[in-house]
């Protein structure tokens, strides 16, 4: 079994235990509006468009409204099947579904009080970093100063590159892939000037 489908079921059983009401790291969704919007998103290509083409933007939220007035555990098993035989992403699911499925997995946990990261085998953590090197230089392209990713292992990646100061932020692959993805709720280290840091810290890392 793919990281990405292993993360797929730990995601919908988080989803369950917390239950369709709990928040999630994603703005206002709740459990169920995660749930709708990973069903639109992986049986809804049509609507899904709007996730990257801001004038479909109004019909996808209009679809995802509508799909998040189903029961939370038929959303809930919708999601744990995966893509349907006939989507684009099923044969490329352990690829394509791999920071999806463990990003919004962590959405839900670190959303409670308390969290904890969790401790991911070595193997995990190089496909997160090997995920982490597609999406860094997307993620820190607005930075106002370099930006360099780093493991404590010594593994780097420069994200931005920009003339003068460097800030480096240095956690577990799965610590950085999270904040790349514009999280806030992870454990890294940081190092530079404090105004940089704080700046960097501070950037749209929307991908």
């Amino acid at each position: 079994m793919s990281l990405a489908q292993r993360e797929r079921h730990a995601l919908v059983a988080t989803m369950i235990e917390a239950g369709p009401s709990a928040p999630t790291l994603c703005g206002t969704w709740t459990v169920h509006d995660l749930a709708a919007h990973l069903v639109v998103r992986e049986r809804r290509p049509d609507a899904s468009l709007g996730i990257l083409v801001k004038p479909l933007a109004g019909y996808l939220d209009a679809t995802q409204d509508k799909i998040a007035q189903r029961p939370f555990a038929e959303l809930a098993e919708l999601v744990r099947t995966g893509p349907p035989w006939w989507s684009p992403l099923r044969p490329v699911d352990a690829f394509a579904n791999l920071t999806e499925m463990f990003i919004h997995h962590e959405d839900v946990r670190r959303a409670e009080p308390g969290w904890t990261p969790r401790e991911l085998a070595a193997n995990d953590e190089s496909r997160l970093w090997s995920a982490l090197r597609t999406v860094a230089r997307a993620a820190y392209r607005k930075a106002p100063v370099a930006v360099a990713l780093a493991t404590p292992d010594g593994d780097r990646i420069t994200a931005h590159k920009a003339p003068g100061a460097e800030v480096v932020l240095t956690g577990r692959p799965s610590e950085l892939l999270l904040h790349a993805f514009g999280r806030n709720e992870v454990r890294i280290e940081t190092s530079g000037d404090e105004a940089d840091v704080r700046a960097v810290l501070a950037t749209d890392r929307s991908v």
